[in-house]
């Protein structure tokens, strides 16, 4: 535990609240990156505690117990308190906690959450008129519209939105909590941090959960699921539709039916959506030329990889790495003005596997 140095130089005090079975991952990896701003600054940026409902140790969701430094009736005011849950969040709500967090929320207590954290405040009804995200196990479990129809569940990796903080498990926790440090900080300071534990990259709020078809809602023909792995498999040389039929052995015709039934587009478009989505990956995280991403991502020409990306991005390759670091600083805390609270809410609209294509290329 870090202790503060004193009122003028007092660093961000962050408390974790620890619910049985954890995921330890994501408490570590919310963690280190406090510790190294601090170690890499020469000084306390950051202080942390671990709180549990009755101050007695939890046990995380891989059997390891660990100590915790404060009840949560007896824990000193924070600046930011997270919820560090897991699996069968459901079976650990309680009725004190909740009400715990009520209390910080009335007091203007910044309130952030690691992987399922966010049903819990959601429970607690601190997270109403709030865009927040949630592991991709769960969140099909909160896109009915009557559970928590104030709470706009979404599918990023972690969701900054004022003063809630939330992140769907994991190592993404890192990346939330790098991000804070550079909006704190100073984005060097993150970056050097990202450094030291050889995370490749900073990813940003923009970026979403990539949940497995085999394990989307209802029953995902196998045939689907077959084409999906060719598309992602021959990024750089594209098949054709009929290529991509002849080898799933299966019709032109019913390939598009499935995936006018399951995806809601064509399979061409679903291609182009993820070759885009790769050349994204392949600026932010690697130094290729944008000629080269463009080549190996099965774009012929540079002004057509550029129109393409323009089109679905909302930006040229090039303004994407320029960009990079402003969305590090500033992106991703505010929704986008042209989507409705209740659509940004209702993740999948009952099939998840469709939200993941809601913005699929609407140009061939």
């Amino acid at each position: 535990m870090v202790h503060p140095t004193g009122p003028a130089t007092r660093p961000k005090r962050v408390s974790f609240l620890l619910v049985p079975r954890f995921s330890q991952i994501a408490l570590i990896a919310a963690i280190e990156p406090l510790r190294m701003a601090n170690e890499l600054a020469g000084k306390e940026l950051y202080a942390w505690q671990t709180v549990s409902r009755d101050g007695a140790p939890v046990a995380a969701s891989n059997g390891l117990r660990s100590p915790v430094d404060f009840a949560t009736h007896s824990a000193p005011t924070q600046d930011l308190v997270i919820v560090c849950s897991g699996v069968q969040v459901q079976q650990h709500l309680d009725h004190a906690v909740l009400v715990w967090l009520r209390r910080l929320a009335g007091i203007h207590t910044a309130l952030g959450a690691v992987c399922t954290g966010a049903y819990m405040l959601a429970r607690a009804g601190v997270l109403d008129g709030y865009r927040c995200t949630l592991h991709w196990e769960e969140l099909n479990g909160v896109q009915d519209a009557t559970l928590f129809p104030q709470v706009a569940f979404g599918e990023e990796l972690f969701v900054i939105d004022r003063d809630r903080y939330t992140c769907s498990g994991g190592v993404v926790a890192m990346d939330m909590m790098l991000t804070l440090v550079a909006r704190e900080h100073g984005a060097d300071l993150a970056e050097r941090i990202a450094e030291e534990y050889m995370h490749e990259r900073i990813r940003d709020a923009t970026e979403r959960q990539q949940t497995p078809l085999r394990l989307s809602p209802g029953a995902t023909p196998p045939k689907l699921v077959e084409t999906i792995k060719l598309m992602e498999a021959n990024i750089q040389e594209p098949l054709t539709l009929d290529e991509l039929a002849a080898l799933s052995r299966i019709s032109r015709r019913q390939l598009e039916r499935l995936f006018q039934r399951y995806l809601e587009c064509v399979p061409t478009r679903y291609y182009m959506n993820l070759r885009l989505l790769r050349s994204r990956h392949m600026l932010r995280q690697t130094a290729y030329p944008v000629t080269e991403v463009g080549l190996a991502c099965g774009f012929i020409s540079p002004p057509h990889f550029t129109k393409c990306y323009h089109q679905y991005f909302g930006a040229s390759p090039s303004e994407e790495r320029r960009l990079r670091r402003q969305r590090l600083l500033f992106g991703g805390t505010q929704p986008p003005p042209s989507v409705p609270a209740r659509a940004r809410a209702a993740p999948g609209g009952g099939n998840s596997v469709r939200k993941r294509t809601d913005a699929l290329w609407r140009q061939e």
